[in-house]
């Protein structure tokens, strides 16, 4: 595990965001007072009016003086309503009508606020809806609520639509109530020291709250000491809030890793609310709206702190300062410490407080005007002004797109003008020459689409142009021609182009959006409120005395750790190495669960299991094994054999076993297994799990619930013992366990743990191994777990009344749902939840689209997708849907997507409020008739069988899988339904495995032989077989289908012979050369059909795959799916009498072979032969699995193999669980069960049993001396080794019992 020296964080365990307009503002109850009632006429104005009885001071609610309102003289985008409140004060709610008695009214506008009636703010609902809904008609109000209020003195409403049937109307009232404001100026030089006596009660926690409001995107908040030199610092870096919690010898670095950062663009002169909770080691930190919890490390509780704060800077009189941060300016209102009014004590000269340096009681409000370009044709045109020696241009700008036409200057024909732009986030200054001159460009600065402010100052002289980017050193460019200067030059900020004709510039489709402030012509500050009055210059599209800038990565959308970027309209998701994709990064790339990755026909393996889906937890590695059912296994550091000794109980041995996914994960895959298991192998000598005396444990082992377990492998909990005591076969009759009974030979308790709430093992601890002779060793397995509850999971829904109820969604960001369906009905809702206004709902509209519809408050949306073929063709169909702040998507199957791009600002959270109505609606109509299978919400999976349980109308469960299944069945498996899914069946099959795709396999030694009888597995006597007759004694063969893959390098060699009762056979085999010769006699009196192919010598050490299809006179051969051949037969059409097939030597030839076939079948094969099937019968899964009675009998060394699975095929099967099919060797002289015994295959077993016996001798004996040699390193004797594990060489004796009373020496 990672160690940082010195990190700030022990662990960050919530990140979250939430709605904190309370705690900003106090407790809104009673706060409710009309305010602009009472207003004198003064506090009213307007960017214009109609005449003088439409003024803005008739516009009070409810009041029909003058005209009844407030109407501009033009009714036009621009045109505003201002209020002056004469104080700041918190203002809750917000009221308009209409102009008395007309058709004038407001449908539509936007609401802003300021303290100096300067640099004015939108008000934004759900952090990015900016405006409000107005009126219908004229004389109904219309209220909102602010949800933050909002503390200001001047307000504005600026009309963004009106009735087209009349002009702007608007009749208005402000609700609130006083705010009590104490404040303090910094001059970025200046601090204040609060000093406090902490009591010998100290307060469960500490908690700071403020309020600040800044021009500077760097300075520090405040600052608190503690032990050994840490502190915690709260500070603005770069406009955004960062709190370090540090040792005071490390300098805090902003992208270290014990920095929280939160906020964002707060450095523009708004005032923005801060709450620091402490408790403990507990933190949380809101800024505005959002908020993040963490756990700082142990050393910097609260308790531990100084008791003195500085804010502004950090102050500490006869302290050293090692680390000088940057001081605050600007200015900080109502500082509140533990309840106590900092600002009302420095104001009382309380010696509490020290101030150093200016600090004022009264806020300065600086005068900036910035203007905000919001779309790429804003521009803005200046005229130039008298100069003696050239032109100087300064700004400062601040953007998130990565390109953009800022500045240009056109000159007159025969000048050079020049073009200032952003590209890749750099500046580019480039020359507009005349036509035939070379154009130059210098590049400056780079990263400036960061959202931070930047200043330029370009500088033309003469034929020299340079320019400055954040007062870093100059770049210049020179020109050809000069530069023009004079008095009648103007000078175009944002997106205007040379015009084609006339005066009026051209919009650029690639002009700037952003900010500007300060923008200077030399040396004299434009005046923009008079530009906004029409006094000079012009514009087109710009909101003056506004940056409209928006951080839309805060709150970040991107889930699963995927990294936000953004432009001025809309933000991205980059989901590289998360796992996730998507717009929002919350789709799962990876499945769920073992089981899903088998029905997508994926072999046994390595993959990622992300088992909550779209939640919170990241993927992980584990191994499937794909048997019938399932497993996953989950592997731990801490899987070798581990010899204890020494142990007792001061000295306890502690084991903690670390796996590779963490403990969250494995219990979400334990939650959605059918069953879960570990072994646990525990051996003892003069060593007891329990004492005797008492019943105190001596050891025991702590699983997934931190608890202390006594029961052992085999057992259970309520019975607290082990697996012999269940049997009641434990080595001494009157103990429960073997290891209770203190002998004083080994011993063992081993088994399963298999209740699965219990799961995993985490901690194995011994205490009685410090006795003479006394020794413990253990092994613990891997975790498995079987299955997916959920995958199969699934209810039948019978009527179009019935539907199942679960409680309300929470998906108000972002909400995804996945779920099989199969149906006969052409229509039908599947799922539903409905809000107060929004809504969610997915449906079957036609036999060919589904539908995925909701609103969260944009107005209905609706995504579809259109099949080609019908789907209530009852199969399964998988439909997935998703909706995020970015986009609504839909897909149906492995359909193209459907995708609705999200509004971007407009609302993003879904509020519901009734149930979730799975397969109907709450007015039981169009509801869905069929079957909903594996409904998972947000990744966690509904019990539709519990639910469906109860519900009358539906039925639990829902068969009839292999309509949809059947194809992942292959080579000749057969697919059988299961109550849970399906399986299938390979007994026809030459291939094994749960979808019947691992070939069958055998190695033939030389002189080996094996022999199939068809007469014994279709007896005369049966006929329950459609297959039986093909095989009939007494039926004739008119066409067979042979396939199998081979690799040898013996030549001759016989592949394969078939013989009939008749003298009639096939044999297939490599001449010396190493071509394929096939041979049919088909006519007891005519000379065999030979038929050499001539493909290359197929005994090379390759696998070569052989199909031989004979259609009566007609045979067919294929040779790697390559080489091809037909050839026809002259002995005959029909094979008599089948009665076996021989793989390798032929032990009976017969004379009615031919002289080659004898010469290949006396040697036999030596090699690999696989996946052989003879039209439906498999010989070598025959030879090689036992249990088929009376098909196969076997001769000589023939052992499985998986040389039919190519290089690295095996890989995957080398690794599977011991549950799946592992065939072993077939020895020589051992005839499969059924087979007729005699004296050879006696002789044979014996031989057989002692070279086992000789080898098992062997390989203990080799254990033993590794063991031995090792055992110096891996004992554990007493104090100094208490707490560790180590594990001593992995040698397996065998099963669970290997280890007995007489095999001490083992251990």
């Amino acid at each position: 595990m990672r160690s940082v020296p010195g990190a700030v964080l022990g662990a960050l365990v919530l990140l979250s965001l939430q709605s904190w307009g309370s705690a900003t503002a106090g407790d809104t109850d009673g706060c409710d007072q009309p305010l602009a009632s009472t207003l004198p006429a003064s506090s009213f104005s307007g960017s214009s009016e109609l005449s003088r009885s439409h003024s803005p001071e008739f516009a009070r609610l409810n009041r029909r003086d003058g005209a009844g309102g407030w109407t501009p003289r033009v009714s036009s985008r621009g045109q505003w309503l201002q209020l002056d409140l004469g104080d700041r004060v918190s203002v809750t709610a917000v009221a308009t009508q209409g102009g008395y008695g007309s058709s004038d009214w407001v449908t539509g506008y936007l609401l802003m606020f300021s303290d100096s009636s300067r640099n004015w703010k939108v008000y934004r609902r759900e952090e990015s809806i900016a405006g409000f809904p107005g009126n219908t008609n004229a004389d109904s109000v219309v209220r909102h609520q602010l949800q933050p209020p909002v503390e200001a003195r001047y307000l504005r409403f600026l009309p963004s639509a009106w009735n087209p049937d009349g002009r702007i109307g608007m009749r208005v009232e402000v609700y609130g109530c006083p705010f009590r404001s104490e404040v303090i100026d910094f001059d970025g030089k200046s601090s204040l020291l609060y000093r406090f006596v902490q009591s010998t009660r100290s307060p469960a926690k500490d908690i700071i709250s403020l309020k600040f409001k800044t021009m500077q995107s760097y300075g520090l908040l405040f600052h608190r000491r503690g032990r050994n030199g840490d502190c915690i610092t709260l500070e603005l870096v770069k406009g955004r809030l960062l709190l370090f919690f540090n040792s005071g010898t490390t300098a805090p670095s902003p992208s270290g890793p014990g920095v929280v950062a939160l906020g964002s663009l707060l450095d523009d002169q708004h005032w923005h609310s801060v709450l620091f909770e402490h408790a403990h080691q507990h933190v949380t930190l809101s800024v505005d709206q959002h908020s993040r919890q963490f756990q700082a490390r142990a050393q910097l509780s609260h308790l531990d702190l100084d008791p003195e704060i500085s804010f502004g800077g950090i102050l500490a009189p006869g302290k050293s300062v090692t680390l000088q941060r940057k001081h605050f300016d600007g200015c900080l209102e109502n500082i509140n410490f533990n309840g106590e009014d900092i600002i009302d004590l420095a104001k009382k000269h309380r010696p509490q407080i020290l101030i150093r340096g200016n600090a004022s009681f009264s806020c300065s409000e600086p005068q900036p005007v910035p203007v905000t370009f919001p779309s790429a044709g804003s521009h803005l045109v200046l005229p130039g002004t008298a100069a003696q020696d050239g032109v100087s241009i300064s700004f400062q700008f601040r953007t998130w797109n990565q390109a953009g036409l800022l500045l240009s200057s056109w000159p007159p024909r025969g000048s050079t003008g020049f073009l200032l732009t952003l590209r890749d986030g750099a500046l580019r200054l480039g020359l507009s020459p005349p036509p035939g001159q070379a154009r130059s460009d210098i590049t400056a600065g780079a990263g400036l689409n960061d959202g931070q402010w930047h200043s330029v100052s370009l500088t033309a002289q003469r034929n020299q142009l340079s320019v400055v980017v954040d007062q870093a050193g100059a770049s210049v460019v020179h020109a050809e021609l000069p530069l023009e200067t004079h008095t009648g030059s103007a000078y175009h900020f944002g997106g205007c182009l040379p015009p084609s004709s006339g005066s009026e510039c051209k919009a650029s489709p690639a002009g700037f959006q952003g900010c500007l402030r300060l923008i200077s012509i030399n040396a004299q500050e434009v005046d923009l409120i008079s530009v906004q009055r029409g006094v000079f210059g012009n514009f087109s599209g710009l909101d003056i005395d506004s940056c409209g800038i928006l951080d839309r990565c805060l709150p970040n959308h991107c889930e699963h750790g995927g990294r936000c970027s953004q432009t001025w309209t809309a933000f991205y998701c980059n989901c590289t190495s998360t796992g996730y994709t998507g717009a929002t990064c919350h789709h799962p790339l990876y499945e769920q669960s073992c089981e899903a990755y088998k029905h997508r026909g994926k072999s046994s393996g390595r993959y990622y299991i992300d088992p909550d889906g779209s939640g919170p937890l990241q993927p992980f590695p584990a191994f499937c094994n794909m048997t019938d059912i399932p497993w996953t296994v989950m592997q731990h550091n801490g899987s070798g054999l581990t010899r204890v000794k020494g142990a007792d109980q001061e000295n306890l041995h502690r084991a903690v076993f670390q796996y590779e996914a963490s403990l969250e994960h494995l219990l979400a895959a334990i939650a959605r297994a059918g069953h879960c298991q570990q072994q646990l192998e525990f051996h003892c000598r003069r060593s007891r799990l329990r004492d005797s005396r008492d019943g105190t444990p001596l050891s025991w082992w702590v699983g997934s619930t931190h608890e202390i377990r006594t029961y052992w492998a085999g057992s259970v909990p309520e019975a607290q013992m082990c697996a012999c005591g269940l049997a009641g076969n434990c080595v001494d009759s009157q103990y429960h366990c073997n290891c209770y009974a203190d002998q004083d030979e080994w011993t063992n308790d081993t088994g399963v743990l298999s209740y699965k709430e219990h799961l995993p093992v985490t901690r194995i601890v011994v205490t009685d191994t410090a006795r003479p002779s006394s020794a413990v060793a253990y092994k613990l397995g891997p975790l498995l777990c079987q299955g997916d509850r959920s995958f199969w999971n699934s209810a039948s829904f019978h009527t179009e009344t019935s539907y199942l109820h679960f409680p309300t969604l929470h998906a108000e960001l972002s909400a995804d749902v996945s779920f099989f369906f199969k149906t006969r009905a052409s229509s039908g809702v599947f799922l539903e939840n409905l809000g107060i206004t929004d809504f969610i709902s997915l449906e079957l509209r036609s036999p060919v689209e589904v539908a995925f519809s909701f609103d969260v408050g944009n107005g209905p949306c609706e995504v579809t997708v259109q099949s080609p073929a019908p789907l209530n063709d009852d199969r399964w169909h998988l439909v997935r849907a998703e909706r995020n702040a970015k986009e609504a998507w839909l897909q149906v199957d492995l359909l193209p997507p459907g995708t609705h791009a999200a509004p971007e600002d407009g609302h993003v959270r879904l509020q519901l409020n009734s149930q979730l109505f799975v397969g109907g609606t709450a007015t039981k109509q169009r509801g869905f008739q069929g079957c909903i299978r594996s409904l998972q919400l947000n990744g966690k999976a509904l019990d539709l069988e519990e639910r469906a349980q109860v519900t009358p109308g539906v039925e639990p469960g829902c068969p009839g899988h292999c309509s949809t299944y059947g194809s992942l069945c292959h080579h000749g498996g057969r697919c059988q339904e299961r109550p849970r899914g399906f399986s299938c069946d390979c007994e026809l099959s030459a291939f094994s495995g749960p979808f019947c795709t691992q070939e069958i396999s055998a190695h033939f030694g030389a002189g080996s032989s094996v022999t199939y009888n068809f007469h014994e597995f279709y007896p005369l006597s049966t006929n329950s077989s459609p297959h039986a007759a093909s095989f009939h004694g007494d039926m004739v063969l008119a066409r067979e289908m042979i396939t199998f893959s081979f690799q040898t390098l013996q030549t001759p060699s016989l592949l394969l012979y078939v013989d009939s009762f008749y003298n009639e056979y096939l044999s297939v085999i490599l001449a010396k050369n190493g071509s394929l010769q096939i041979r049919y006699k088909l006519d007891l009196h005519q000379d065999p059909d030979v038929f050499n192919f001539n493909f290359k010598n197929m005994a090379d050490g390759h696998l070569h795959h052989m199909k031989i299809n004979r259609e009566e006179g007609v045979v067919f051969v294929e040779v790697d799916q390559k080489a091809r051949s037909q050839v026809s037969l002259s002995s005959g059409t029909e094979f008599n009498a089948v009665k076996s097939l021989v793989l390798g030597k032929i032990l009976e030839p017969g004379g009615h072979v031919d002289e080659d076939t004898k010469q290949a079948g006396a040697r036999g094969f030596s090699g690999c032969l696989s996946a052989l099937q003879f039209e439906r019968a498999a010989p070598l899964k025959a030879a090689l699995h036992p249990g088929r009675s009376g098909r196969a009998s076997v001769r000589g060394p023939v052992a499985s193999s998986e040389c039919g699975a190519g290089p690295g095929g095996g890989a995957a099967r080398e690794r599977t669980h011991a549950r799946a099919e592992r065939p072993g060797v077939v020895e020589e002289g051992r005839p499969m069960a059924g087979e007729t015994h005699g004296h050879s295959a006696l002789i044979g077993g014996v031989v057989a049993v002692a070279i086992f016996v000789l080898l098992c001798v062997t390989a203990v004996a080799i254990c033993l001396y590794r063991q031995r040699s090792s055992y110096p390193t891996t004992e554990l004797d007493g104090p100094g080794k208490q707490g560790s594990s180590v594990a001593v060489p992995r040698c397996e004796l065998g099963g669970p019992d290997a280890v007995g009373g007489d095999q001490q020496a083992g251990f």
